[in-house]
């Protein structure tokens, strides 16, 4: 199988999870495509001075890719700048969100896997 980009499902968010301004997301594989094993692999575009705002993860972890731009990611209350390469990994238990402090597009992989 192959998705064509002008395929692929994109929402975007206003405000995502409390954060500022716009968040793109492009749906990559569907939850039954992962099996159910997981929620969610996207590419999420997060615009200058917008935000993913600070959230818990329960039961499940999720995992971003920096593809490019940079970030201020806050890793479970320490925040931490985040560049091209970068990989994060919030834990079950564990909480994080994002900001986009450059002057272009933050765009990561996202993966969300669900615990059991």
């Amino acid at each position: 199988m192959i998705r064509t980009r002008a395929e692929q499902k994109v929402t975007v968010n206003e405000n995502m999870r409390g954060g500022v301004g716009e968040v793109r997301l492009e749906a990559l594989l569907s939850a039954e495509e992962l099996y159910d094993k997981g929620r969610l692999f996207s590419r999420v575009v997060v615009k200058p001075g917008c935000s993913i705002g600070y959230h818990t993860h329960e039961n499940e972890m999720e995992t971003y890719v920096v593809v490019s731009g940079g970030g201020e990611y806050d890793d479970d209350g320490a925040v931490k700048t985040i560049t091209a390469g970068d990989v994060t990994l919030t834990a079950s238990g564990q909480g994080h969100g994002v900001k986009n402090v450059s002057d272009t597009d933050l765009v990561m992989f996202a993966l969300i896997l669900h615990k059991n």
